[in-house]
């Protein structure tokens, strides 16, 4: 549970460090993204950036219990 916990935080840091080059890559607007607009409402829903996201953390995850 130790490492668990030390790794998610160390993931946290670098990924804190790296969001201004995070925020340039697109991740948050992939195609298949649903965004709705109108008015003074606006709701964002990042579907297909969370499967990416998923996918890869599944395979570090993967590899690392490998």
């Amino acid at each position: 549970m130790q490492r668990t916990l030390i790794a998610l935080g160390v993931l946290l840091v670098l990924v804190g460090l790296a969001w201004p080059w995070l925020r340039r890559s697109g991740l948050g607007q992939l195609p298949g993204d649903i965004v709705v607009r109108g008015g003074n409402f606006s709701f964002y829903f990042p579907i297909v950036t969370c499967v990416v996201v998923s996918l890869a953390i599944s395979l570090v995850l993967w590899l690392i219990n490998r």
